[in-house]
C-alpha cells in the first residue's frame, strides 16, 4: 500500500536526520534508512502494529527511540508523525 507522510511528519523526519548527523556523521542517513524500513513494514502489514489512540497505530523503530504514528486509509497509509518516544507524549493529537 502507498505511504504518504504528513507535512509535519516529513519535517520531523528532516529535523531528526539533521540532529543525528550533527551527533555523528552518517547517523542521519542510518536513521532515514530505518524509517524507510519501518514504512515498508507498515505498507506490507498495515494492521500488524498496536493501536496508539483511536484509529492511529504506532510502529516502533528498531534502532532509534522513535515511532511512526499512522492511520490506514482506503487507498494509502498516512504517516501522521515521526515521534520521539520519550518527548511530549500525545503532542500529535489534535485538540478540539
Amino acid at each position: 500500500m502507498r505511504i504518504i507522510f504528513s507535512v509535519v511528519a516529513r519535517q520531523e523526519l528532516e529535523d531528526a536526520i539533521r540532529f543525528y548527523d550533527l551527533e555523528f556523521l552518517g547517523l542521519g542517513k542510518r536513521f532515514k534508512r530505518e524509517v524507510g524500513k519501518a514504512a515498508k513494514r507498515i505498507s506490507d502489514y498495515p494492521e500488524a502494529w498496536s493501536i496508539e489512540r483511536g484509529s492511529v497505530r504506532k510502529c516502533l523503530l528498531h534502532k532509534f527511540p522513535f515511532k511512526l504514528l499512522y492511520s490506514i486509509e482506503v487507498d494509502h497509509i498516512f504517516i501522521i508523525a515521526v515521534a520521539h518516544q520519550h518527548r511530549r507524549p500525545d503532542y500529535w493529537v489534535a485538540e478540539g
